[in-house]
C-alpha cells in the first residue's frame, strides 16, 4: 500500500474535525478545558506520559502535544485509517497505537514503561457498556501515578431527569447555532471510501469500530461512583454545557 500524502491527510483530518463538531457541544472550549487540567496536573513533572484514549486522528492529542512540548503523548484508537491520517498529518509529535479500549489485554499494546501522568478521552468512553467501563476505570487507576488524572470529556447526563432533558435541549440548540458543516459521521466514511487514495485502506475495514458499541446510560453520579470504586480518590465535573461534561478523576 502506498504512503499517504500529507495533502490527502490534511484534507481528511480537516473534514473529520468539522464533522465532529456535530457530536460535541463547544468542542474547542472543551478541549481547552481538558488541556488546562492536564497542564496543571503535570506541572513540574519531567517528560509526563499522557494517553489520549479513542483519539481518532489525534485532534486532542495534538493540542496537548503543542501545550506540553516536553510530554510524551500517545494517541490510542481502534481504527487504523484514523491513526494513519493522524500520523501523516501531525507527524512525530505524537505516538500512535492501535488498540480497542476495553478488550481483554488492551493495555498491553500501550508503551507503558512508567506510570501514566494523565489519561484523557473525548467522546469515546460512552461507547463502553457499564461493566466494560468499570474495568477500564480500574485498569487506568492501577496505571496512573499518584496525583495523576483521568480527564473524560463526553456525553454524560445530569442526574435530575427534567434538568437532563433541558440540558440535552440546550446543548442541541447550541450545536445547531454554531454548526458550519453538513457532513456527518456516515457521510464522512462514505466519502472516504470514494477517495482513490483512501479506498484501498478501507477494504474489509470495520469503520470507526468500538468494542461492541454497548453504550451506557450512566449519569454524572453514576460515573463518579464507578471512578471512586475503581480507586480514584476524588472525582467530579469541572465543566459542563448541555449534556457535555469534562469529568476529572484524581488518583
Amino acid at each position: 500500500m502506498s504512503t499517504m500524502t500529507a495533502m490527502t491527510a490534511a484534507r481528511w483530518v480537516e473534514r473529520w474535525e468539522n464533522q465532529q463538531q456535530r457530536y460535541a457541544v463547544d468542542r474547542e472550549e472543551r478541549f481547552t478545558v481538558m488541556a488546562d487540567v492536564v497542564e496543571q496536573v503535570t506541572l513540574g513533572r519531567p517528560a509526563p506520559l499522557v494517553l489520549d484514549l479513542g483519539s481518532g486522528p489525534g485532534a486532542l492529542a495534538s493540542r496537548l502535544a503543542a501545550r506540553l512540548p516536553d510530554a510524551e503523548v500517545v494517541a490510542v484508537d481502534a481504527d487504523p485509517l484514523l491513526l494513519e491520517l493522524g500520523s501523516s498529518h501531525y507527524g512525530p509529535a505524537l505516538r500512535y497505537v492501535e488498540a480497542v479500549i476495553g478488550e481483554p489485554g488492551w493495555m498491553d499494546a500501550l508503551p507503558l514503561d512508567r506510570p501514566i501522568d494523565a489519561a484523557v478521552s473525548a467522546t469515546a468512553l460512552h461507547y463502553l457498556g457499564e461493566e466494560s467501563l468499570r474495568r477500564v476505570y480500574g485498569e487506568l487507576a492501577g496505571r496512573l501515578s499518584p496525583g495523576g488524572v483521568l480527564v473524560n470529556g463526553d456525553h454524560i447526563s445530569p442526574d435530575a431527569t427534567r434538568v437532563s432533558e433541558l440540558a440535552l435541549h440546550i446543548g442541541r440548540l447550541r450545536t445547531e447555532r454554531h454548526l458550519d458543516t453538513s457532513e456527518d459521521w456516515e457521510s464522512w466514511w462514505a466519502e472516504a471510501a470514494s477517495d482513490p487514495e483512501l479506498a484501498p485502506r478501507l477494504t474489509g475495514h470495520d469503520r470507526g469500530r468500538h468494542p461492541e458499541c454497548e453504550g451506557n446510560d450512566l449519569t454524572l453520579s453514576g460515573h463518579v461512583a464507578l471512578l471512586r470504586e475503581a480507586g480514584f480518590t476524588q472525582a467530579g465535573s469541572v465543566w459542563q454545557f448541555g449534556h457535555s461534561h469534562v469529568v476529572v478523576a484524581v488518583r
